[in-house]
């Protein structure tokens, strides 16, 4: 008897599961269209429906005419069940204090709040500055601590996640031993973290020129380099964490000895000293880039700057040969259409290594939202595995 006792369990998990995931999926259905979706009775979609009401995972959220009769109740994800926090950690060494930005997203994906601060984290330990701010967005978004929810967090460095240390970052603490337990704890939620550039890839594939990509690298070029890896929707993240950190790429002089690495070719500094060899000026890089594209003056410099891109490029291509390279980042950005032409035409001079070269076409804050994606795919899941038990 306790076998059958936990199969039909099992069951009904199994049945409010997989109608919890079509309308976290899909947004409002009625209890006709989630039987057509899920191949469930009437009884048992009835049934389904009833527990997961109960338990605050489903509200009404309508009706709509089904003919003689009541009219059929719509239903959806209660938005409140649960919370995705995002937050940015932005090494903005050029233009002053680093920052923080993040957002919120409810359960069904709507942004409920949205910040951004800077941040002395040479003064300001970085526990208390994300406690403070994560508790500021969820005061903004209306979202209860006690609530289900899980912090994503995109920093510039490699996160080893068998250590629990950042490495390769350049914002102070952040490399300390233990920092992300610490947060973790104060926090009172689940914590990721992941590479930005990595978090960025994700808003690409969903959002960007990668979407529908059977897998793609995404060169991101702003302040610092790096390099996310699709493949076919998975990201390679290496060992420790540290896979596409392209920036360390060793460059030799011709009699062998080791002279630069990528990131002194192309990093935010070497595109400013470019610019201004070119008699363009700017505070940042992506401002000599965007005023190069303003007109004939710039085209020598946005030339000079492909070829040195694409000392980058023909490597992340000689090894992954990937079907698509997203060129991200400020830098990517502000020189839109006439850098990445300017890209392709450099890389002609290695005709035996072809990839279709795009500019990312994210809008926003690529990071920022990768990281709200990855938060909200989190919750969503945990709300799911909590029906299996």
């Amino acid at each position: 008897m306790t076998h059958l006792a936990g199969s039909s369990r099992l069951l009904r998990a199994m049945n409010e599961s997989a109608a919890l995931s079509h309308l976290l999926e899909r947004g409002k259905l009625t209890r006709a269209e989630l039987r057509d979706l899920t191949g469930l009775s009437k009884p048992t979609i009835s049934e389904a429906v009833r527990r997961l009401t109960e338990a605050g995972l489903v509200v009404v959220v309508g009706h709509v005419s089904a003919g003689p009769g009541p009219n059929a109740e719509v239903y959806a994800a209660n938005p409140d069940a649960a919370y995705g926090v995002a937050l940015s950690v932005r090494d903005t060494v050029m233009t002053g204090t680093p920052a923080l930005a993040g957002a919120v997203c409810d359960v069904s994906g709507a942004v409920r709040a949205r910040l951004e601060a800077p941040v002395d984290f040479r003064a300001v330990d970085p526990v208390d500055a994300v406690c403070g701010f994560v508790e500021q967005l969820r005061e903004r978004s209306g979202m209860s601590g006690d609530t289900a929810g899980y912090l994503q967090i995109g920093v510039a460095g490699a996160y080893d996640p068998h250590t629990g240390t950042v490495h390769h970052v350049d914002v102070p603490g952040w490399n300390r031993p233990g920092l992300i337990a610490r947060i973790e704890e104060r926090v009172g939620t689940r914590v990721g973290v992941d590479n930005d550039v990595n978090l960025a890839a994700i808003a690409e594939r969903r959002r960007g020129a990668a979407r529908g990509a059977e897998g793609f690298a995404l060169l991101w070029f702003g302040e610092g380099l790096g390099l996310a890896i699709d493949l076919g929707g998975t990201l390679l993240r290496g060992a420790r964490g540290g896979a596409g950190e392209i920036g360390y790429m060793p460059l030799y002089s011709a009699d062998g000895v080791g002279d630069a690495d990528l990131q002194g070719l192309v990093g935010g500094r070497a595109v400013l000293a470019l610019a201004a060899s070119h008699g363009l000026s700017g505070r940042t890089p992506a401002e000599v880039v965007t005023a190069a594209t303003a007109g004939p003056r710039g085209a020598p410099f946005l030339a000079a700057l492909a070829d040195r891109i694409a000392v980058g490029l023909v490597a992340v291509v000689a090894v992954l040969d990937p079907p698509l390279v997203v060129l991200g980042g400020e830098v990517a950005q502000a020189g839109g259409a006439a850098l990445r032409d300017a890209v392709i035409m450099a890389m002609r001079a290695t005709p035996s290594l072809e990839t279709a070269v795009e500019i990312t076409s994210v809008p926003d804050d690529a990071v920022l939202l990768g990281a709200l994606d990855s938060a909200l795919l989190t919750v969503r899941d945990g709300l799911l595995a909590s029906l299996r038990g």
